[in-house]
């Protein structure tokens, strides 16, 4: 929203850039992803990356929310190539700094139970940083600055904060690899990038996890991206800065139910319960006319305790994965599965994102216009709603389908406890 109603930009060129960003993003994970794996240091294989990255990703960040002052708004091929440098500088850094952090939560614990516990607390304070962001936001909202230079204010904030935690999260935590030295040269090669990735993608719990991830963060993403113009144009409401606080506390919020229920009925027993939740609220919102803005915002806070859900599952999912890869390959390769998983998530976002923009300028909409079409809000009501569910669907029949339950994970874990006794002595 902000590249189309602040920066000016044309809804097709602000898709653009958001899904060149994201396909830049996508292709430099299984890069970094790999790279971590092999990356030796006194401080750790991740943390590492995460020392060395910060500071630019935080630079970066701040400059996605400026309008440059050098470009007018006239000049849609300036603004358009300001942005799209920026988000590929910016995807980078985000990288460099988000897959090895990611990559730490297998490697931090064995125990089923508390890498779920371990990964809600994680998005915990994801959506945290989230909620505070969106707080001030909504702050300066009701400011009489300038939307640009609200903007502005936002994104430089949030880019110190975001460099501090990262810090923080690295005195915080222990990378196990801390002090690794590299490995001791053997008449076997190394495994090339082709084969570790080949190796991945022939885990066949993986491509499900896979498959889960991308129909829940498609279908959210989907939605998230509607909902700002959704709210704005279809249910006439001034800001969606609260709508999108509701979705991420009750989110939040619903993290530590979700990760304690998790230890009674499993993982594939979460995600059905949440997807149905998730589903009910799509199908109100789609319901719903501008007169019952009270009940969108009972929606959206259902909705957000069914998102909850696709953060923790698929991510609790692939810490198990990886000692699956352990046990098949011999080498534990957290950041090629982490990387590969972000990669085609990051490529189902990209068309995502793309066909909102498209399908927004289609219709014809015109962020300049006091009033949208109705076949402008039609789009709006189904792209927010009934779209996304039927993705969710999707997911919902892979869960069903995931083999590595608990019981199966206790076995991988003695075999690979008996493998390294053997390797020991």
């Amino acid at each position: 929203m902000f590249l189309t109603d602040v920066a000016h930009l044309k809804p097709g060129l602000a898709s653009s850039v958001l899904a060149i960003g994201k396909i830049w993003d996508a292709f430099n994970d299984p890069i970094i992803g790999v790279l971590s794996d092999r990356t030796r240091s006194k401080w750790g294989r991740r943390h590492a990356w995460m020392i060395c990255a910060a500071i630019p990703f935080g630079l970066l960040f701040s400059l996605h929310w400026i309008v440059p002052p050098f470009l007018s708004e006239a000049n849609q091929m300036g603004l358009f190539w300001y942005y799209v440098a920026v988000s590929i500088a910016f995807n980078t850094a985000f990288t460099a700094v988000n897959l090895p952090y990611t990559a730490l939560s297998p490697q931090m614990t064995q125990d089923y139970d508390e890498r779920t516990s371990l990964t809600g607390f994680r998005f915990a304070f994801s959506i945290g940083g989230s909620l505070a962001a969106l707080a001030f936001g909504f702050v300066l909202s009701q400011q009489t600055l300038p939307p640009a230079q609200q903007y502005a204010l936002l994104g430089g904030i949030s880019a110190i904060a975001s460099i501090l935690t990262i810090y923080w999260c690295v005195w915080g935590t222990t990378d196990p690899t801390a002090g690794e030295l590299p490995p001791i040269e053997t008449t076997q090669p190394q495994a090339s990038w082709w084969q570790e990735i080949r190796d991945a993608l022939t885990n066949v719990p993986f491509r499900y996890v896979i498959g889960i991830y991308l129909c829940s963060w498609f279908a959210f993403q989907l939605t998230a991206t509607t909902i700002p113009y959704f709210v704005t144009y279809y249910m006439g409401v001034d800001s969606y800065f609260a709508v999108a606080l509701i979705v991420q506390g009750s989110a939040m919020l619903a993290l530590f139910l979700w990760a304690k229920l998790g230890e009674t009925i499993g993982r594939r027993g979460v995600y059905f319960l949440g997807t149905g939740l998730w589903t009910i609220a799509q199908a109100g919102l789609f319901m719903i006319t501008p007169a019952h803005q009270g009940l969108m915002y009972v929606l959206c806070a259902l909705a957000g305790v069914g998102i909850a859900t696709a953060y923790l599952v698929p991510w609790s999912m692939i810490t198990d994965v990886t000692d699956l890869g352990e046990l098949q390959t011999g080498d534990r390769r957290e950041g090629t599965f982490y990387s590969l998983m972000v990669l085609l998530q990051k490529l189902g976002l990209a068309f995502g994102l793309a066909m909102v923009g498209q399908a927004l300028e289609k219709f014809g909409f015109d962020s300049t216009l006091p009033a949208q079409s109705d076949s402008v809000l039609t789009a709006l009501r189904v792209l927010v709603a009934p779209f996304p569910a039927c993705i969710l669907a999707i997911g919902l029949v892979l869960a069903y389908f995931y083999p590595l339950t608990k019981s199966v994970h206790a076995e991988i874990l003695l075999q690979l406890s008996e493998r390294r006794r053997h390797d020991s002595e």
